[in-house]
């Protein structure tokens, strides 16, 4: 007899649940982690804007500096994540003295930074030293918070939940071992995830910072309030995360001196902010002297006049001298008088805010119009305002036939080529030194191939071209510059420049106590075409203090005497100022 086969369905085998890691520390800390690389990046990023911009207003050259700072703060950062190393085991009190540290360094930065060129005379060297000190402090911050971020997964630990059950299958051995090799999957995972979003948060704060340096801080509190904010910002969150969030990483002495540390750093950044005003004039004095009459801060620039009741003012814009009152009649002269020998009746002037080529071109009778392109209005409304400016250019802009135009002279002139209707009989390049690299543009070749659209075919442009005798390449740069760009060119100079103050592109140097500066003015009056215009005063030209027909033909010969090898011309994308 066959005994029927009876199948029994099979038998289903539980397998255990895929292992899930149990994360509540890290999930908990992650989130204030990264906020506080926010912050902390965005205030990094200030310091570093803050070291270029009053670097490039004390020092000069705003390309030197801005290369300088950046590449050795790069530099420093690597040299901190390095030494970041060392504070791993003890990342929690560490991370905590390395944010003291920067916000007290970068808080302070700016008014050491000043105060060094106000009374030693010399900041290149804080300059480097404050870099080096804020890149090692910044590039120690990530790797202390991803050994903060760390230690708080493996104290949450990677628990498997529990739901394996005595004689499964998948609780054996081989289960084990299957779950020993998935565990480090997930934390390498995680620590990938966790390093993308450190650096996701660092990146974003970074944008926030650079962005709220020109916009909000600096027209708002100025560079030194400015700098010490950031710093008392910067120092609330890296202690605050390390006392609240890592509190348990803490030793009860540890957490006494990070609250000690942290106390101290905003106490003196809170006394700095109170005393930056009497700061800040106290180093003006010591800059300019004790004859300081207005000090603004325009949004573009600082611009400061200075003299008595019975002197001639003199006025700087951003530390450099633009106006000498006892004898800026002697550069204004010269640079404008040569282009009126010719059709004058619309001048346009480039720069000239302070209205003193203005005066000098509404001295003509046959002047129609005068048209200022100035970029800062508050240097304009100043020389309207002030009673000393206003005397000294003998309310020029009070004049009607005076027009001011408040835009950037490159692109003024741009839109102007195609918008006008008539073009000038004369230009006036009143700018500061081609040195200095916001002017560089305005020297380029293009800019002049811009002015030449809007000459006459009889048109004169007469160009400061800087000091021919102390920097003569440059002075001979411009000149190239303009023969590139289709001028043919009459090279001249004077002399007369008051002693004590440079107008270059850096500041005086100071030797033994006292200041120097370049000796003359060197101007080049240019007109379209191959044939160099004739340097002489127009026939209705009024009485000069300084110049008569034997004095220009000496000041050609003396700027022609600094001639040498051509250099190239200068261009936007190759600009050959300072090379």
């Amino acid at each position: 007899m066959i005994e029927p086969t009876v199948t029994m369905p099979p038998t289903r085998v539980r397998r255990p649940p895929p292992r899930r890691a149990v994360r509540p520390p890290r999930d908990a800390v992650r989130f204030p982690v990264l906020a506080v690389v926010f912050v902390c990046a965005a205030c990094g990023l200030v310091y570093e804007l803050e070291l270029v911009a009053l670097a490039s207003y004390l020092i000069g050259d705003s390309v030197t500096q801005a290369s300088v700072v950046l590449s050795v703060m790069v530099f420093a950062m690597g040299v901190g994540s390095l030494l970041a190393k060392r504070l791993r085991c003890r990342a929690a009190v560490g991370f905590g003295l390395v944010e003291a540290g920067l916000a007290l360094i970068g808080g302070c930065s700016a008014m050491v930074l000043y105060a060094s060129f106000a009374w030693l005379g010399e900041s290149r060297y804080v300059l480097v030293a404050f870099s080096l000190a804020i890149g090692v402090l910044i590039g120690a911050e990530i790797p202390l918070l991803m050994s903060l971020i760390q230690r708080a997964g493996r104290a949450g630990g990677t628990v498997p939940a529990d739901h394996s059950g005595a004689g499964s299958p998948g609780a054996g051995p081989s289960g084990a071992g299957r779950a020993g090799r998935q565990a480090p999957l997930v934390e390498q995972d995680d620590a990938a995830g966790t390093v993308a979003d450190l650096f996701a948060a660092d990146y974003v704060g970074a944008l926030v910072g650079g962005l709220a340096f020109p916009f909000l801080l600096l027209p708002w509190l100025g560079q030194l309030t400015g700098a010490l904010v950031t710093g008392a910002v910067n120092a609330v969150a890296g202690g605050g995360l390390v006392l609240w969030v890592f509190r348990r990483d803490l030793t009860r002495r540890s957490r006494a001196l990070l609250v000690a540390v942290n106390v101290a750093v905003l106490a003196v950044l809170a006394t700095a902010t109170v005393l930056v005003d009497d700061f800040e004039q106290a180093a003006r004095r010591a800059v300019y002297g004790d004859r300081v009459r207005v000090a603004v801060h325009t949004g573009l620039q600082e611009v400061v006049v200075t003299g008595g009741r019975e002197d001639p003012p003199d006025l700087f814009l951003d530390g450099r001298l633009r106006v000498a009152g006892r004898d800026e009649y002697r550069y204004h002269e010269a640079l404008v008088h040569p282009a009126m020998n010719g059709p004058h009746a619309r001048v346009l002037v480039v720069g000239g805010g302070d209205g003193m080529a203005a005066r000098e071109a509404l001295r003509y009778a046959g002047v129609r119009s005068v048209t200022v392109v100035e970029l800062d209005p508050g240097v304009v409304r100043l020389a309207r305002t002030d009673p000393a400016l206003a005397e000294l250019n003998a309310q020029a802009f009070r004049d009607p036939r005076v027009h001011v135009a408040y835009a950037d002279a490159f692109r003024w002139l741009r839109d102007a080529a195609d918008r006008l209707q008539e073009r000038y009989d004369v230009v006036i390049s009143d700018l500061p030194d081609p040195g200095i690299t916001p002017s560089t543009k305005l020297y380029s070749e293009e800019f002049y191939g811009l002015v030449a659209r809007v000459l006459t075919d009889s048109g004169r442009f007469a160009v400061d071209a800087g000091s021919a005798t102390d920097r003569p390449r440059t002075y001979w740069t411009v000149d190239a510059t303009l023969r590139a760009a289709g001028f043919a060119t009459r090279p001249y100079s004077a002399g007369g420049r008051t002693p004590g103050f440079a107008a270059g592109p850096d500041r005086a140097d100071r030797t033994g106590g006292t200041e120097r500066g370049p000796g003359d003015w060197g101007f080049l009056l240019a007109v379209r075409g191959g044939r160099p215009p004739l340097l002489g005063l127009a026939p209705d030209a009024p009485r000069l203090r300084s110049l008569g027909a034997g004095t220009l033909e000496s000041a050609a010969r003396r700027a022609e005497r600094t001639r040498g090898a051509a250099p190239p011309p200068s261009t936007l994308v190759h600009p050959r100022y300072g090379a």
